[in-house]
Parts: C-alpha cells; structure tokens; sequence
C-alpha cells in the first residue's frame, strides 16, 4: 500500500501570505490563481513519531510504500520506497511520473547502498591543523557567524551543483540576507553547450525531443539510453519508436567518433573524425537541398561550401554513406535530430550544435519532434544549472584571493576541475571553507568545517527537473525511514538554521525544513490543484503522490534557425608529438564520479567492454597494432598537462585517431568503494574552452600513448582475451576490417 509519509501531528497558525511570498519561494502569475485565503503552518510545535517504530499500519514482515525522488542524478525521476520494519530496502519507480513511468536505472537503484554506505561522514568535523575534531552542530553553526563577522558579501562564494525546488528558494534567501551575489553553480558534464546552442536555435535551452514520433533519429553522439539529459524517459520513447509510427518502424542513425550504448543499439553506427560533426550536418543539408528539398536563401548561403566530396574528406564518411542518410531523410517524416556531447565537446562545440539544430529546421522537425516543453508557473523554483564556466570565474577569484569564506555543497571541483587550473592550490587561498557533504570527498578534505548531510532516503525537499517530458511537475521527497546517524542533517535545515542566525523574525514560525516546506505548499494550496481539500488531507494526498502535476504553460518555440556566423574549422593537421584525440566518456553510472562509492556500480559491467572495478583506454585495434598494444598493457597516455597509466582495451567502436578513457574512477577520497580503484582523466585535460559559452572543450586533449612493459589481465564479465568462460566462447569477435558497422542491422 501506498502510504503518505506524514509523521508529524501538527499545529495549525494563520499566515499572512504577502508577507512571507518570498519567504516561501512563490512568485510569477501563478500565485494569483491561488486565491486569498490563509493557509495554516506549524508553530514548532508537534509529535515526532519515529518511522523504525511500529505503526499501526506496520505489520511485521509485511512491507508498505513511500514515494519520494531519486537523487542519483539530476534527471528528476520519482521513485517508490519499499519499507520493511521502518527499514528502506528497496526502490522502484514511480509509475505516475511522466518521466520515468515506474521505471528506474541502474544507478537509480543504488541510491539504497548510497543511503547505507558506511562511509558517509556522521557528525560535523572541525579541521584542527592536519587534524580533525567532531564539533556540535551549535559550535558549527557559531562558528560560521563568527567567520562572518567584517566579511562583506562579495567577500563570501558559494559553489554547489544544479540546485531546484524550495531547496533553490531558501539558500537564494540566504545568499540575499549576506548581500552575496557569488553563487557558482558547476556540472562537470552537464549540456551546457547544447542548452545555449537550443536556445539560439528553439528560443529555449530544453524543448521536449519525442523520439517516439519520429521516423528516424539521426543523433551526433546523443547517448540518449546511457547518460544522457534524461535517460530513463528516453529509453522508454525508445521502446515505442522501435515499434514505429503508423506501422512504419523507426531507424536509428547514431555518428560519432566513440561507440556509446545508443550507437550498440543503432541500425547504422558511422565513425566520424572527431569534432568534425557539425562539418558532417552542414554536409547533410547541402546534399538535401541538391536532391530537392527547398532550404531559404540564408540556409543555401550557409552550406554553399559544404559540398560531398569536402565534407567526406573532413569526416572520414562517405559520400554513399552521406546519400543514404539524405535518402533516408527524405523517405522518412518526421525525423529527429540530436546534438550530444561528442559533438559538443570541442572549441568549436557551440558552432557544431547550431549546425545539428539546423537539420532540425530545414527538415520541418520543429513543432513535430521538436517540442516546447511545459515549464513550471513558480520561476523561483526552476532548477538554477551550471557549467565549467562558472568554475572558471570562482577559480579566478580565488587565485586572486578574493573570498574569505567559501560554502560548497553537491559539487567536488578538486576531482573534476583539470589540473591546469590548479582549483586545489586555489582553495587553499580561501579564508575560511565549509563543505556540506555526505562523504570526504577530495573538495570536502580541503575544507576546515565539514557539515554532514542526511541521504535522500532521510530529506524532506522539492525538485524541478530541467526537462518536462509531459506537463510541469514539481517532485516531492520525503524520508523513507528515519535517521540512521543522529548527527546528520538535511540541507534544507542546515540553511533553515543558518538564516535564521540572520533573520530570525522572518523564519521564527519554522520549526525545521519539514515545516517551511509544509507550509509553502500549503499556502499556494490552490495553484497547486489543492482545491477545497483541507490542508492535511491535501498535504497527506502530496505527499501519497509523491508529484504535484500542473497546468504549466508551455513555452514559444523559435520558428527560424539564424545561420549567421555559422561557419566550421576544417580539421586541424595531426599533431606529430601528440597524435590522438582523447575522449573523454561519460559512464551511465559513474557520470562525473559523485557515485563512485556505491559498490554496485562499481560491480555492474560497463556495457560495452564490461570491464569492471577499474578504468581503461580503449584503442582501435589498428592503431593498437601499430603502436604494438595488446589488450591488458599498462600504457601511459600522456598529455601537455600531465599523464596516466592505464590498461589497454583494444575497441573497434572508436575512431583511429582517437582513444577514449571513461570517466569517473580515480578518485584520492570519498571512501572505500572509490579511493585507488582506476585514474581520473579529468587531471590531464587540456584548458580548451568552447569560444562562444566558455564551457571546457572536454575533447580538445591532444596524447600520446606508450606502453610500459606491464601487463595485466583485464577484469570483466566477458571472461579474459577471447571472451571464453569454462572453456566456452561466449562472444563472438571479428576483426574490425571484417565487421560493417556503418551498414544497417
């Protein structure tokens, strides 16, 4: 049974609501549809009943069910707890959501051994030289008021990853009270090139993309079943477009210079040369204009000199290989163009989206399987996104000395920024750095006040995905269970806490985050489709849900791609010290390595070399040939900026001039599961940026690789070289210049 999760018996206490609309995070049109009455909120007065205590609607070895929101990543699915005793053990998804449909990933799944993960830190840590030291929560807090005492606002930084809901809403008020305007927001990985590429080209940074309507999908390097932007939706629109439209079942088309899960699945893979993607699309809608279709004055301008025989020798396709793509175009309406992060990755990256997005355009796909999405009516709750461009500038500031405190929270730039920028030495140069934190991860060993965070499992909050698959959402999350520490704390009572030690008249009716939270949905009860429901009967229904679904509007859609300024480099000439493009591979489990330390990803095979518990270099069996690389040698990859050592794995899925290194692994702390297992290949990127958002170019590295006359034997499910377990061949191995890749399935 589906139960609410409403723990707390509470007092009721009027409320002014036009005093505290900013107190609680509303705001844009849709606080008027709410009405005029009060709500009611909590006086800090209630019973806490303990969720590993018995309830009467608890039966020994009989579980109940919890919804809530997974917290893996930030793709906003809405998850089912299952619950046993008070203990969570399992979770599932939540079919009411839109976006996952009941339906949860790998890495979903083990936000359970996330939530048990004996290495979570467990009560607030004080630095004391080379030393720690536990501190109470009230020593914490007294300390940051006295770090604050003569330090102006754009003296303090705050860096944290995406953040959306009230949780967005509080710590904004909290920045507000110290005058900061420094808040960072840093995704190691995130779209960030294609969110500003989407919105020259759709007038918004995330349409709605319906793979389940198109025809064909022609996708540059768009992982959409590994990792990327929302890939449990995606692989469940997936499932329909294999089905097909009107009987019609749909093509995958993936091109990109590294095989991904998507382009295993695809019915025709073609190998590109890297960063050349955009050379390729402008190439594709050349030969669509010369076999018939009708492109504006500006379009045909653009493209003049993208013509087969150019475009062929920049990416390595063929000029066949192009003709079936424009055929298949023309045959199949409507299609799908995406833009992934292959394509984006590069100093040029922006100029490649934009030239992806404009297939979009002149094959009539915008308004079809280009979508607007529904957004939600409260733009104080919208998810704030980052990029390596704000990392960039608080770097800068801190190599100048320029914040004596610092807070970080969801975010580990001393793993993931590249050694170039120096970020550790640079945090060093901060006065005084708080990190909110579940582990001591490498960001959170340079602190001097560590601040331990319950598990979501454990949290009360609100989230906003970034992309709407249907209508507008707003996600509930609510514990599962109880604490399992005494000493951790959500973060939505950490900045409760801290504001309060700023503003205390304005948050003295807030217990804790439950009842700020309780209360702000409460007091705009009617826009959220409360109606005349009672308050506890409409809080315990939210909370039942686990969703709050809304009318949201939906956006406006550009009509027109502006091609002006769109204009590719040809490929640079082959770098003679430094031959090989490094790749960069996004892990649909470990992403940017915040997951490392959950042991089942870990153990789950990579699916596509299965290779487990260990990082590796995937090279073209040719080019292994030549440089004489086996598979299992220890080869060192080296860079401008540094070198790894790493296993060699010979893949016929990567383009010659290129090796690819997964991300990830390599981590120096965050705990047990992490700490030695693999390398990180953040470390010896090169400080390339895109020239138009100033995002990282994460394919810009020029290496080299050697072997070191080390040998290992690569550990994967596959059984060692052959593929043989207990003496049977369990997959079968071609030569790459026997396997067709690029013909369809």
């Amino acid at each position: 049974m589906i139960n609410s999760g409403s723990v707390k018996q509470l007092a009721g206490h009027p409320f002014d609501r036009r005093d505290f609309l900013k107190v609680l995070g509303w705001g844009g049109a849709a606080v008027a549809l709410s009405g005029c009455g009060n709500g009611s909120v909590e006086d800090g007065k209630e019973t806490v009943v303990s969720y590993v205590e018995t309830n009467d609607y608890m039966i020994p070895s009989i579980s109940v069910y919890f919804n809530s929101t997974c917290a893996q990543c930030d793709a906003g699915c809405s998850i089912t707890g299952r619950i046993r005793e008070g203990r969570v053990l399992k979770l599932e998804g939540n079919p009411d959501s839109a976006i996952n449909r009941g339906k949860t990933c790998g890495l979903g799944q083990a936000g359970v051994q996330h939530h048990y993960n004996p290495d979570r830190v467990r009560e607030p840590l004080l630095r004391s030289g080379d030393k720690g030291e536990t501190i109470t929560w009230e020593k914490a807090y007294a300390l940051i008021a006295e770090k604050m005492n003569g330090v102006s606002g754009e003296e303090i930084a705050f860096l944290s990853g995406g953040v959306s809901g009230h949780l967005k809403v509080l710590l904004g008020n909290y920045l507000d009270s110290l005058g900061c305007k420094n808040h960072f927001v840093y995704e190691a990985v995130g779209p960030a090139v294609l969110r500003a590429a989407n919105k020259k080209s759709y007038g918004v940074e995330m349409p709605r993309f319906n793979i389940n309507k198109a025809k064909v999908v022609l996708s540059f390097g768009a992982d959409f079943l590994g990792a990327w932007i929302s890939p449990v939706h995606f692989s469940q629109q997936y499932a329909q477009f294999r089905k097909g439209v009107n009987g019609q079942r749909g093509v995958l088309v993936q091109i990109e210079s590294k095989m991904t899960l998507t382009g295993a699945n695809a019915d025709r893979w073609l190998v590109v040369r890297p960063g050349t993607e955009g050379i390729l699309a402008l190439g594709i809608i050349n030969a669509l204009g010369t076999a018939g279709l009708i492109l504006s004055g500006d379009v045909v301008a653009a493209v003049k000199g993208y013509d087969k025989a150019r475009v062929s020798k920049d990416t390595g396709v063929s000029a066949e290989q192009i003709d079936k793509i424009v055929a298949l175009l023309k045959e199949r309406t409507p299609s799908l163009v995406l833009a992934g992060s292959a394509a984006e990755g590069y100093a040029h990256g922006s100029q490649n989206a934009a030239a992806i997005n404009l297939l979009n355009h002149v094959l009539g796909n915008v308004g079809k399987t280009v979508e607007a999405a529904a957004v939600v009516p409260f733009p104080q709750m919208v998810p704030a996104t980052g990029n390596t461009a704000a990392l960039k500038t608080l770097n800068d500031g801190l190599a100048a000395g320029k914040y004596k405190l610092l807070f970080s929270y969801a975010a580990n730039p001393v793993f993931t920024a590249p050694g170039t920028m120096k970020f550790k030495d640079n945090l060093a140069k901060a006065g005084f750095k708080v990190a909110f934190t579940h582990y001591l991860d490498e960001t959170a060993m340079q602190a001097d006040l560590v601040l331990p965070l319950d598990s979501a499992l454990e949290d009360w909050g609100t989230q906003v995905p970034e992309y709407m698959a249907e209508g507008a959402q707003i996600n509930i999350q609510q514990p599962l269970m109880e604490n399992l520490h005494a000493n951790t704390r959500g973060m939505g009572d950490i900045l409760l806490a801290l504001i309060k030690l700023r503003r205390a008249e304005d948050y003295k009716k807030y217990e804790d985050y439950y009842a700020y939270l309780r209360a702000a949905v409460l007091q705009n009860k009617g826009a959220l489709g409360g109606g005349v429901a009672d308050d506890d009967t409409f809080w315990n229904e939210t909370l039942s849900k686990g969703i709050i679904k809304l009318a949201g509007a939906k956006q406006t859609l550009s009509g027109k791609a502006g091609v002006a300024g769109l204009s590719l480099p040809a490929p640079a000439d082959i770098d003679a010290q430094y031959p090989l493009q490094l790749i960069p591979s996004v892990n649909a489990s470990l992403r940017d390595g915040r997951n490392t330390n959950q042991p089942w990803l870990q153990e789950s095979p990579d699916t596509l070399t299965t290779i487990v518990w260990d990082s590796w270099v995937e090279i073209h069996p040719r080019k292994a040939a030549e440089l004489g690389i086996e598979e299992g040698d220890i080869v060192e990859v080296t860079g401008k900026n540094g070198s790894i050592k790493v296993q060699a794995y010979l893949f016929p899925g990567i383009h010659p001039d290129a090796i690819s290194i997964p991300l990830g692994r390599g981590h120096e702390a965050l705990g047990r599961y992490a700490k030695g297992y693999g390398v990180n290949p953040f470390q010896i990127l090169d400080a390339v940026f895109d020239k138009e958002t100033g995002e990282l170019a994460l394919h810009e590295t020029r290496v080299k690789v050697s072997k070191t006359g080390s040998r290992v034997i690569v550990i994967k499910d596959e059984g060692p070289v052959g593929g043989r377990q207990m003496g049977r061949k369990i997959a079968a191995r071609l030569s790459s210049d026997k396997v067709k890749l690029s013909e369809e399935v």
